[in-house]
């Protein structure tokens, strides 16, 4: 930081960065600049002219956004510089653009998706004035097709362009720009063709007027209508911080809250649009299969005891239990417990097969934090797509490209939004990564970074890799005082917390592979949907959906969705985040740790605890670090043995981004995304 300034701002006399813009110092002194076009992810393309302030000597109003104050002009005599933020000429001219900008936006707002919510709007009242002197006809503008999620009304656009540089520099997919000029100029997309960016749902939030409002959402509520939940996004392992807004007992939409360390402001068109799968297909009764081979609706009672009739002298080594991607942490604490009273020890939450070594924190985190991706100066992506699993914090990596980090991918070559040096396609060229030209940036960089993703954890030889890529990272000097730079990128939600809380094979068990090859009487499916249950073990499912776990059920147990119970969830860097309940789960279906206490008490030894506050504290008092929210806490460094490592490609994780989970693929939104984007490329989402 350079030495700071002396800028008087409305007769006071303040410090500030040079570095700073007006508009930016402003704002640390309390003084509410107004704006559209300017936005502090984005960069400044000051066109909208909303935010002039007064330089005390210069002919007319600045945009202060543009200006900083290290190019501000002081008085002939040495004085300081002075900015007027609320003077006449101030006044004037906001005034003036205000109706400027309202010469053509149509008087629509009682039928507008942005009421109640609209910058334009409450700038207008604060800024503007009491009427129009405009009475010639207005211009109008035919609507654009942006897909399925992006509902436009082009007439009310004031051409501040945030769509155009969120899509160009943040999602990294230039697909919208601005024609024209003066009153002819125009926001399009690229040959009038749909978005399919995955991060696109972002430019609903950040157009300041009703321009771009959400298709799914259209004509539902009114903001002042919703009851609003904090909450944490589940469709991947970021734990994206969101509100959840719902009207009685249905969500109405999902929105995003800021958090530097985790999401920033954006979420994933996922994480947005998935949320109509919870109202279909949803498993609101229990089911027992009868004698005919068919699944029947039961009471509570029926299927507790349908259970409890097969349990019944089963040896606990026969039996196990295995956790979904959307599972909290309450709830996979209480089916270890149920299942520690049965005697079994087989479990396991990682459905997908991913082979990470359950005693070392430090092979399966994301140790260098989300946040530090920017510190890195070199990245190493190995069997890894960041786009489809997890779509914000690629990114975050774009993030890091675009300010200079060098990157390099092992792995099928895809369209990550950024360039990079591809290295090799199968695993042998980690193997083999020091006679690349890439091992001499990774060398020469002092926070060099290596990702694992799904593909190289589920990988035959994934030990080895792990292996190898954590004696890589020592070797090039990953590791050092206040710098882990190995993480492994998860995809599912509930991956970290299982593995924190030791919902793992424990001594003799069988991890999810071998429980399912091996044919164990009885399989416990705590929202496990992504597995292929072969005939003969006797399946319990308990979920909220009637997905892949339900059709292979014998008893179905329906249970709350992520929005409807409270839960905790650790983000792939080890972060415990709070998602709060927001509705109300459907018919008779329960809470994930209610319907475990109520089965163990029917089969005579009831689990100790009663509400979801003794869950956690027991939770707490044998894992410590989960008790502090929101506060990450590092592993210490042990690398893991390597192997021989084979020649074996690797495979992807993820089919179809759209529908990864069993909310996704319930939503018609999701899959009107999916359809589009094989349409749009003539190849499956996860095969470019």
């Amino acid at each position: 930081m350079a030495d700071p300034r002396k800028v008087v701002i409305d007769g006071e006399e303040f410090e500030f960065d040079p570095d700073l813009t007006v508009l930016q110092a402003c704002e640390e002194v309390g003084r509410e600049i107004p704006r559209f076009c300017y936005h502090e992810r984005l960069s400044i393309a000051g066109n909208c002219r909303m935010c002039l302030v007064e330089a005390v000597g210069a002919p007319k109003p600045m945009a202060s956004c543009a200006m900083q104050v290290k190019d501000l002009r002081g008085g002939r005599d040495g004085e300081p510089p002075e900015i007027r933020t609320n003077s006449k000429m101030v006044k004037d001219a906001r005034e003036g653009v205000m109706e400027f900008l309202l010469i053509n936006h149509p008087l629509d707002c009682p039928i507008c998706d942005q009421g109640g919510e609209c910058d334009l709007q409450d700038q207008a009242m604060a800024y503007g004035t009491s009427g129009s002197r405009f009475t010639e006809r207005k211009r109008a503008m035919a609507e654009i097709a942006l897909g399925p999620l992006i509902k436009t009304h082009m007439t009310r656009c004031i051409q501040c362009t945030r769509c155009v540089r969120f899509a160009t520099e943040v999602a990294g997919v230039p697909e919208m720009g601005c024609t024209g000029r003066g009153e002819d100029a125009e926001i399009v997309s690229y040959l009038d063709a749909a978005l399919v960016s995955e991060l696109q749902g972002n430019v609903i939030d950040l157009c300041p007027v009703g321009a771009l409002t959400s298709r799914p959402y259209a004509f539902t509520a009114r903001p002042w209508e919703l009851r609003k939940t904090q909450s944490i996004d589940v469709s991947d392992a970021l734990g994206a911080n969101i509100r959840i807004d719902a009207e009685g007992t249905v969500v109405r939409r999902v929105m995003p809250v800021n958090h530097d360390g985790v999401n920033e402001e954006w979420i994933s068109d996922k994480a947005r649009f998935c949320i109509d799968g919870l109202a279909r297909q949803r498993l609101d009764k229990p089911y027992v299969r009868g004698a005919n081979g068919k699944l029947a609706p039961a009471t509570w009672e029926e299927a507790f005891a349908a259970i409890r009739t097969r349990l019944d002298g089963i040896d606990g080594s026969r039996i196990g239990a295995i956790a979904g991607d959307l599972v909290s942490v309450e709830a996979m604490w209480a089916l270890k417990g149920f299942m520690g009273q049965l005697g079994s020890t087989n479990l396991d939450c990682r459905q997908d097969g991913a082979r990470l070594p359950a005693d070392n924190r430090a092979a399966w985190l994301f140790n260098p934090t989300v946040q530090g991706i920017e510190d890195a100066d070199a990245i190493l992506l190995i069997g890894a797509n960041p786009r489809m699993e997890s779509a914000v914090l690629n990114a975050r990596i774009r993030k890091a490209w675009l300010a200079g980090t060098e990157i390099g991918l092992i792995g099928t070559a895809v369209d990550l939004t950024y360039s990079y040096d591809h290295i090799g396609l199968d695993a042998g060229a980690l193997a083999s990564i020091k006679d690349s030209d890439f091992f001499a940036v990774l060398s020469k960089a002092e926070r060099p970074m290596i990702v694992l993703g799904g593909s190289a954890l589920t990988h035959t030889d994934a030990a080895a890799i792990i292996g190898e890529a954590m004696a890589l990272a020592d070797s090039i000097g990953a590791i050092s005082e206040g710098w882990t730079g190995f993480g492994v990128l998860h995809s599912a939600a509930s991956r970290v917390g299982g593995m924190e809380i030791g919902f793992v094979p424990g001594e003799g068990g069988k991890d999810a592979a071998a429980m399912l090859a091996d044919g164990l009487d009885v399989v416990y499916l705590l929202g496990a949907d992504e597995v292929k249950v072969p005939d003969g073990p006797f399946v319990i499912y308990q979920g909220h959906h009637g997905d892949r776990g339900a059709h292979r059920a014998d008893v179905i147990l329906p249970a709350a969705a992520w929005a409807e119970q409270s839960g905790i969830y650790v983000n792939l860097e080890g972060r415990p985040q709070l998602a709060s309940r927001a509705a109300s789960a459907p018919g008779e279906a329960k809470e994930d740790w209610a319907i475990l206490r109520a089965l163990s008490e029917r089969m005579g030894e009831p689990l100790p605890f009663d509400t979801i506050e003794q869950v956690r504290k027991a939770v707490f008092e044998a894992v410590p670090h989960l008790a502090t929210l929101d506060v990450i806490t590092p592993a210490e460094w042990r690398a893991e043995q390597g192997g021989g490592i084979g020649g074996a490609p690797f495979e992807p994780v993820i089919d179809d981004f759209y529908f990864t989970n069993p909310i996704c693929r319930a939503s018609e939104t999701m899959a009107e995304c999916s359809k589009l984007h094989e349409e749009r490329s003539g190849v499956p989402i996860a095969a470019e």
